[in-house]
């Protein structure tokens, strides 16, 4: 489960967005693109990240397709490691490994270049959000497959409902989120 709440965990969680129905009936969709346009909203949201894995051990940073390209790149870019794309099926040019998952009406799959890290590197998993967490774990093992350790699996948001952090834990995968929308 996620750890204790970072310090401007409020502050960023009030400036993400929240689209009802979209985008389906029903569906609250937490939108971070706000995060993103602020200038100053977006360095603390990388920052919160930097600080957290300054320190540890890690040697790659591995973002889920799409906008876990987008934290996961500047993360990687300020702890001055490689970073490693974790694509939709299709998208990657050179030698993949798949990994399919289910989703709530139907499944999907994604991919990683066949040398993207090697046995024994440490990688941080990033993606915006957790949900039911099929994307992340597959992600996860993706790398594990490569020979990869993953350090830990980091999202901005967990929607706790959704059970997909729990599944993470289950999965043995150390998860960091920055806030959650439980019972929102």
């Amino acid at each position: 489960m996620p750890t204790s709440k970072p310090l401007y965990a409020d502050y960023i969680q009030e400036r993400i967005r929240t689209v009802p129905d979209w985008p389906q009936p029903g569906v609250m969709f937490r939108d971070i693109t706000p995060l993103l346009q602020d200038p100053k909203t977006f360095r603390l949201l990388v920052d919160t990240f930097v600080h957290r894995y300054m320190d540890m051990q890690i040697d790659l940073v591995a973002g889920v397709d799409a906008r876990g390209f987008i934290l996961g790149a500047v993360v990687a870019y300020e702890l001055n490691l490689g970073f490693v794309p974790i694509r939709k099926k299709g998208k990657l040019p050179f030698l993949t490994e798949a990994e399919e998952y289910e989703l709530e009406y139907g499944s999907a799959t994604v991919e990683i270049h066949a040398d993207a890290c090697k046995r024994g590197d440490r990688v941080l998993l990033v993606d915006d959000l957790v949900a039911t967490g099929g994307t992340m774990i597959a992600a996860a093992r993706l790398l594990q497959r490569l020979g990869a350790t993953v350090v830990e699996a980091a999202a901005i948001v967990d929607l706790p409902e959704l059970g997909g952090s729990r599944l993470i834990a289950e999965q043995q995968i150390p998860l960091y989120t920055i806030c959650d929308f439980a019972g929102h």
